[in-house]
């Protein structure tokens, strides 16, 4: 069984997708990582002329090693970078693969990210689209820094996920939009917990439906 989550930053796609993935006993990637991996080891070349050209051999040579730091990988300034570097086509051929590989693996996976269910697994066998509002997401993204000791100005943090969501959703290589097979979860007014029970009700049914079993009501 293959489940694509998709949604913007902070939605709650990833926590749902590791939720998944362990209820189901499958195999989580968390794809964004990738992307920002790449953005972080460019990250001193950000202004430079050769960004594009670093960004590729970057994403060429990543490998699972390169996603432990997760302290480092989930800074709000990583994501900025992420985005920036998922808009060159040939970063997103190098990290295809790398995506398609965990898919397919003989015991099934979940991936979350922003084009699962639109690019990197159009046939997989439930799709979820995760969204909150914007206000819900900065805030939700506040509390994990802070969490983690990072002083937060929530201002900048806003603009910053409006930002990203704007670049991502225009990028002409990328597949961020909810696919038409996708089933849409609204994450802003609920709790971590109510989410996953949610999400796997989802599942649950559209699986049944694969099986041929009767129309959930």
């Amino acid at each position: 069984m293959i489940i694509a989550v998709d949604g913007p930053a902070a939605s709650g796609k990833g926590t749902l997708a590791a939720g998944l993935a362990r209820h189901y006993g499958l195999p989580h990637l968390d794809t964004g990582l990738l992307y920002r991996a790449v953005g972080l080891a460019v990250a001193d070349k950000a202004d430079d002329p050769g960004f594009e050209s670093a960004a590729i051999a970057a994403a060429q040579a990543l490998d699972a090693g390169h996603l432990d730091d997760l302290a480092a990988l989930t800074a709000a300034e990583t994501g900025v970078l992420a985005s920036k570097v998922a808009v060159i086509a040939e970063v997103r051929a190098a990290l295809f693969d790398f995506q398609r590989n965990f898919a397919t693996g003989p015991d099934g996976a979940v991936l979350d990210g922003r084009d699962i269910g639109t690019r990197i697994c159009p046939d997989a066998d439930v799709k979820l689209f995760i969204q909150a509002d914007s206000k819900a997401r900065m805030e939700r993204r506040a509390r994990q820094l802070e969490a983690r000791g990072v002083a937060v100005d929530r201002y900048a943090l806003f603009h910053q996920i409006e930002e990203r969501d704007a670049r991502d959703m225009l990028n002409p290589h990328g597949g961020f939009y909810q696919a038409e097979d996708a089933h849409l979860l609204d994450t802003t007014h609920f709790g971590i917990e109510a989410a996953l029970r949610a999400a796997i009700a989802i599942v649950e049914k559209a699986m049944a439906l694969k099986a041929g079993g009767p129309k959930p009501s």
